[in-house]
């Protein structure tokens, strides 16, 4: 004959049914069946109070949970995501724990829990990741070691011209510097802003840019444009990163994202108002909205000081090793050298560069504290080596 199938169920159901017919005592009953005797004798109770369905399994789960979310935690957490559409869970998180340190606000995982049950959130999707950093990079330790700078990819104000913000932010603190709306990537525009920050803020010692107009020139001498050598005749250090490589960049790349869910969907209608949209987010990013990477998931705004170095009112000079050469850079982009004209580069016309005699009978030349490269005096022949010595 075939087996029998045993189940719990079943299993309960006999020892209930052996249990009412038993002429030996119940622990005895319990022994056979392989329970406690307190087991036994709640399998009993339930039986009698609820007939076989008082042997069904039952939840575990405790019927009080403390840290249940209430309704008005829940309605504070729903009103505030109203108001700030773009912060997920931990943002949220944040923002209520250093505005209303009073109340035990509940965990990142159960706020964002809720936004899902209310159909607040969207699907991520999946990122690759990014790829190696910038080598050779002025690591960021301290507010103003380096800004980072870009123009965010221009859009069209609403039923007018293009708009190309201006974007510069500390790298160490987040602190956004500046966002203006451009009419476009001119030099001269640029340079007006970044002089305005400097007066603002003092100067950094490097500023990261991508390879794109006006931070950059594809085929200049170290691919620096007029706009870098006013940074290096400030003393201040620029950084390129690799061509086809914004992930180098990452953190900016990233803060556009932001900025663009946050002031230009849609764009407005003038640059005026696209630059109070720009305004009002500065204000809430740097004072008000929480940022993951800092300590205590504080605003940039607490961490961020000016720099110590002011910007000068006249451009400095630069300084050059006694014995040094001085050669002034023609409009074209040339220096003399024993009768022969040199090219260096047309965005130092107007400028001294200085050549200083090495061990290897070249010249190096060098615009400060920025080495460009090497001068043979035999074959007055220049050859391009950008790297920065001072």
């Amino acid at each position: 004959m075939p087996w029998r199938e045993s189940s719990l169920m079943s299993e309960r159901l006999a020892f209930i049914q052996a249990c009412l017919g038993r002429t030996e005592r119940i622990v005895d009953v319990c022994d056979q069946f392989g329970i406690s005797e307190k087991t036994g004798h709640k399998l009993l109770r339930r039986f009698r109070e609820e007939g076989p369905a008082g042997l069904a399994d039952r939840s575990h789960a405790p019927h009080h949970q403390p840290h249940r979310m209430s309704a008005a935690v829940a309605a504070r957490i729903l009103a505030l995501r109203k108001n700030h559409p773009l912060y997920g869970p931990v943002k949220l998180r944040d923002w209520l724990q250093q505005h209303e340190p009073a109340l035990p606000w509940p965990a990142a995982s159960s706020i964002g829990a809720l936004l899902q049950r209310q159909g607040r959130v969207r699907p991520r999707r999946r990122r690759r990741a990014a790829g190696a950093g910038l080598h050779g990079g002025t690591p960021a330790t301290t507010p103003n070691a380096v800004w980072t700078a870009d123009f965010k990819g221009e859009f069209r104000l609403h039923g007018g011209p293009y708009c190309y913000p201006l974007t510069v932010l500390d790298l160490q603190s987040h602190f956004l510097l500046g966002c203006v709306a451009k009419p476009s990537t001119a030099v001269g525009s640029a340079r007006t802003t970044f002089q305005h920050l400097f007066q603002a803020y003092g100067l950094p010692v490097a500023i990261r840019t991508d390879n794109g107009v006006p931070f950059a020139q594809p085929n200049a001498l170290g691919r620096l444009g007029a706009l870098a050598f006013w940074w290096v005749s400030l003393g201040i250090r620029p950084q390129h990163i690799a061509p086809g490589r914004p992930a180098e960049n990452g953190a900016h790349e990233r803060f556009h994202k932001t900025l663009k869910a946050a002031t230009t969907r849609p764009a407005a209608a003038s640059f005026a108002a696209q630059q109070r949209r720009f305004d009002r987010f500065r204000r809430e990013y740097n004072t008000d909205r929480p940022h993951a990477s800092l300590p205590h998931h504080c605003p940039p705004a607490q961490v961020y000081d000016a720099s110590p170095r002011p910007y000068p009112r006249r451009l400095p000079a630069l300084v050059y090793a006694p014995g040094t050469d001085l050669r002034l850079v023609s409009g074209q982009g040339f220096i003399r050298w024993r009768n022969h004209a040199v090219f260096l580069s047309s965005n130092l016309a107007g400028h001294y560069v200085g050549l200083t005699e090495s061990e290897t009978d070249l010249f190096t030349v060098a615009y400060g504290p920025l080495a460009l490269g090497e001068l043979d005096p035999i074959l007055n022949r220049f050859t391009p080596r950008v790297r920065w010595v001072g």
